[in-house]
């Protein structure tokens, strides 16, 4: 741990061994590259990131975490973004490679007038 003015912070690895799934308090739960996380603010960076609003074939995070989804066409995960600042970090789960091909798998989703 590296504590830099008063804060602490977790060092990472390198981009391709740090696949996580964050649920926050208020923004909901995303997946992407951990890039960095400040344990007191509870604050995290990630680096292509998808939102995961609604997801079918996993019952929880964890189980999405280890296995991934098992009905992709029913999820709704829109766009990736290049990095994301998320504020009030409650939760983080380190994917495998089998959940984060799922989750990358996963068709952009995107609002129609019926929805």
């Amino acid at each position: 741990m590296i504590e830099l003015n008063g804060k602490k912070y977790i060092p990472l690895q390198d981009d391709t061994d740090n696949y996580v799934i964050i649920r926050t308090q208020n923004a909901g739960v995303f997946a992407g590259y951990l890039n960095s996380f400040c344990e007191k603010n509870k604050v995290a960076v990630l680096n292509s990131a998808r939102r995961l609003w609604y997801w079918n074939g996993a019952a929880t995070l964890s189980q999405l975490a280890m296995e991934g989804v098992k009905k992709p066409e029913e999820c709704k995960f829109p766009c990736e973004v290049e990095q994301i600042k998320l504020l009030g970090v409650i939760e983080i789960i380190n994917c495998t490679e089998q959940a984060k091909k799922s989750i990358s798998d996963v068709p952009v989703w995107e609002s129609k007038k019926d929805d």
